[in-house]
């Protein structure tokens, strides 16, 4: 039975796609399916995996948080500013760090203390911050960074070609994992998400949950901005600009309801490698990034339909079983 519900899930349907997304992108290119260049894609995706596991907790409460790039960028021009200036590398990171739980906390606050819809307020702030990392570096950049910080983005792990980042991701996505789908935390997460009054009256504190999941939003936004400013070797105030759409349509497009209350993060993964398959496969046939976004925008659009019209269809074809259970009850 778990089998037979599996494979009517919205997993299943993403299975599919990811493997018609290899299949496709092999056809494209001979270069698509090779060891490189799936490190390669592996590596260009883990930014946007990191701020897409907060998201996904997130997005599954109700809430929505649009200035998780501008928190990233923001985080790459202090750590590169903090040591231009000549501070320690190790000492940088810890600042960048308690700047995305500061940037994340004035989202959360905003949001559980005033009241304020997460989208209005995740829409300004992601204009704040962005600016704020324009005033920092303003046009500039800084790339002289040490060659361990560096060789971490882009390297891999000795003797194989698994990068560094996933393994950063593999572990935040174990502990992600791990709480939202076997803790009582997880279960408040689903319940807020489902119905805030009903939660709020079964005894959880909604807000400080809320706020706590925009402060991890902010935490792994900056060590996402960390990663990329070590595998660029690069701190710009336009770094990881756009990247708040890629990561929205991979929670979207990973089964999680843009309403609240149901997702998985099995889902999100899976949607997150068919994304940067279909981006790799165009881009290795030297289709533009307008036109890749293009295509992430009809996903965006299809993983907010797609889920409903399933669950619409299965809850048909449910209430059609029952009465025709019904009628031959009464036959």
């Amino acid at each position: 039975m778990k089998r037979l519900a599996f494979l009517r899930s919205w997993e299943a349907l993403l299975v599919v796609l990811l493997v018609a997304a290899v299949i496709i992108g092999s056809s494209l290119s001979p270069y698509f399916f090779t060891g490189f260049n799936v490190a390669s894609l592996t590596r260009d995706l883990m930014e946007k995996a990191i701020m897409a596991l907060a998201m996904t907790l997130i997005i599954i409460t109700g809430e929505i948080d649009l200035s998780v790039a501008s928190v990233l960028g923001l985080s790459s021009v202090v750590l590169g500013a903090t040591w231009r200036a000549g501070v320690p590398l190790w000492v940088g990171i810890i600042m960048v760090l308690i700047l995305g739980v500061i940037a994340g906390l004035i989202n959360g606050l905003l949001v559980t203390r005033l009241g304020l819809p997460s989208l209005v307020v995740t829409l300004g702030t992601l204009g704040l911050y962005r600016g704020l990392a324009y005033v920092v570096l303003g046009d500039q950049a800084v790339s002289n960074f040490p060659d361990a910080f560096t060789s971490f983005g882009f390297g891999s792990v000795p003797g194989t070609l698994i990068p560094w980042p996933f393994v950063v991701f593999a572990i935040l996505a174990l502990v992600v994992g791990g709480v939202l789908h076997w803790s009582w935390i997880g279960r408040q997460i689903y319940a807020v998400g489902s119905n805030k009054e009903a939660a709020r009256f079964a005894g959880i504190q909604v807000a400080r949950l809320k706020l706590l999941l925009f402060v991890l939003s902010g935490l792994f936004s900056a060590l996402a901005g960390i990663i990329f400013t070590a595998r660029f070797s690069s701190a710009r105030p336009d770094n990881a600009l756009g990247f708040e759409l890629d990561v929205v349509t991979i929670v979207l497009l990973g089964g999680v309801n843009i309403f609240g209350g149901r997702g998985t993060l099995f889902g999100m993964i899976l949607s997150l490698f068919i994304i940067g398959a279909v981006r790799n496969a165009l881009g290795l046939i030297s289709i533009s990034g307008d036109i890749q976004n293009i295509v992430v925008g009809i996903l965006l659009i299809f993983s907010v339909l797609g889920p409903n019209t399933i669950q619409g269809i299965q809850a048909a074809l449910a209430r059609r079983r029952l009465a025709a259970n019904n009628s031959t009850k009464n036959a």
